[in-house]
């Protein structure tokens, strides 16, 4: 089997960004099973998933390969999508189109995080930058407004009946708590702009999403 070609490669080379090709269908719905253990089992995408989304929309479907192995270790998922900014709140499934993405729509000019997932023995190691440099990287390519995606700020479960939702947003956003996924985020450059309820099924976030936008900075608004 030849090996993806490299669409981005680790500081030190031991890992590529490639595009995800359907012999990895298992290894990622592995990895996104591993990165999500509380997800809700209808909301997991399995291996048929991601043979859907390698057909539907290609270049949306990144995997990071440990150079030495050929292992799979890390992968993310989108697709192209118009948005109502004013009309945000939505269900992730729907978004997705129930995971294969059926709703990619080719003149979206805004890409979506469906998933992003790092598999646990490989964490620390910057594979998630890997995977986001990907993804903008990608929006510039296709002269995009931007990135968004429904975070799931995974702190929150264990804090809900200590305060609402919006205030510990605003307490992650200020940096006076840190929360393991919206935090990261907005260090990338993410900026939040709504929460929306019932986004998914997972006590780790109670169910919240948190709607972030990456702006492409060579487009103008």
């Amino acid at each position: 089997m030849t090996p993806p070609s490299p669409i981005l490669t680790s500081p030190d080379g031991r890992f590529a960004v490639v595009q995800s090709e359907p012999w990895m269908a298992e290894a990622l719905a592995e990895i996104q099973a591993a990165s999500f253990p509380d997800l809700a089992p209808e909301e997991r995408m399995q291996p048929e998933h991601y043979r859907s989304q390698m057909q539907i929309f290609p270049q949306g479907q990144h995997a990071v390969l440990e150079v030495a192995t050929g292992r799979v270790v890390a992968c993310s998922t989108d697709l192209r999508a118009k948005v109502d900014f004013a009309h945000f709140a939505h269900q992730y499934l729907e978004a997705v189109g129930g995971n294969y993405l059926t709703t990619h729509d080719p003149a979206g000019d805004w890409l979506y995080g469906a998933d992003i997932g790092v598999h646990p023995d490989y964490r620390g190691l910057g594979l998630s930058t890997l995977l986001y440099t990907a993804r903008h990287q990608l929006v510039r390519e296709l002269g995009l407004q931007g990135h968004v995606a429904g975070a799931m700020p995974k702190g929150y479960g264990a804090l809900k009946h200590q305060m609402p939702i919006e205030v510990y947003v605003q307490r992650v956003i200020r940096g006076e708590m840190f929360d393991p996924v919206l935090s990261v985020q907005l260090r990338r450059g993410y900026a939040v702009w709504g929460i929306i309820p019932e986004y998914l099924h997972d006590p780790s976030c109670a169910n919240y999403g948190v709607f972030i936008v990456w702006r492409n900075p060579e487009v103008d608004s």
